[in-house]
């Protein structure tokens, strides 16, 4: 099993969306994926140790009516079967109990951190007019002074004429677009791959925190002399 570039989208994705109720066709259509594709994607993070999969909590009383049903169950005559009323479904059904599977916080922080940037290496491209990207992205916003040479991903509906960056995936343009905590998380990974030291520390903290907040944040050395 290799992952694919597809694959971090959808886990970042996933930690976009936090504890919002998702289902394939939504990650799909706000990813400009297929719902297969997003699937897949979601079977190879598992895999990788990137998601963790979710498992729906039996309520106690629930548990030992279970349990009860099961010995008498095994009392009683093959012949009779007992068959329970049919559930009628109703409006909101569709919404799963839980989602599927959520990020690892930590073994995606650590990941993208130290790992995704040597998987999915940063391309450059000729100048371009795209999407501001890696400092040039909103997530950098107040700290580099104008005048900076842009990064942006080329795309026909950009505003800003950059040096060009090959975007995670195809569709991460458009993604981005669709979701201001995705674009931040994914011009910051830009920053990883293509930035100057000073925009890899940054993002190194800012990556950190949002994927992984409950993580200890390591300690400062104080200033000698």
């Amino acid at each position: 099993m290799q992952l694919k570039p597809q694959d971090f989208l959808v886990a970042l994705k996933l930690v976009a969306l936090g504890d919002q109720r998702w289902t394939y066709a939504r990650l799909a259509h706000e990813l400009g994926l297929s719902a297969s594709e997003a699937h897949a994607s979601v079977k190879r993070g598992l895999q990788a140790g990137l998601l963790l999969q979710n498992h729906v909590a039996v309520p106690p009383q629930l548990a030992a009516d279970i349990s009860t049903h099961a010995a008498m169950a095994v009392q009683e005559p093959r012949a009779i079967y007992r068959v329970g009323k049919k559930r009628t479904r109703r409006a909101g059904d569709d919404a799963p109990a839980d989602n599927p599977v959520r990020p690892h916080a930590h073994n995606l922080a650590e990941f993208a951190l130290h790992g995704a940037k040597y998987a999915f290496p940063g391309v450059r491209l000729p100048t371009a007019v795209g999407l501001p990207t890696s400092h040039s992205a909103p997530a950098f916003a107040g700290i580099f002074a104008p005048g900076s040479m842009d990064f942006v991903w080329p795309h026909p509906n950009g505003m800003v004429r950059g040096i060009g960056v090959e975007p995670l995936h195809p569709s991460v343009p458009f993604a981005a677009t669709q979701d201001a905590k995705l674009y931040d998380m994914l011009a910051l990974f830009d920053a990883l791959r293509v930035g100057k030291a000073r925009e890899r520390g940054i993002a190194l903290e800012r990556l950190q925190a949002l994927i992984d907040p409950d993580a200890p944040k390591p300690r400062k050395k104080a200033a000698r002399g």
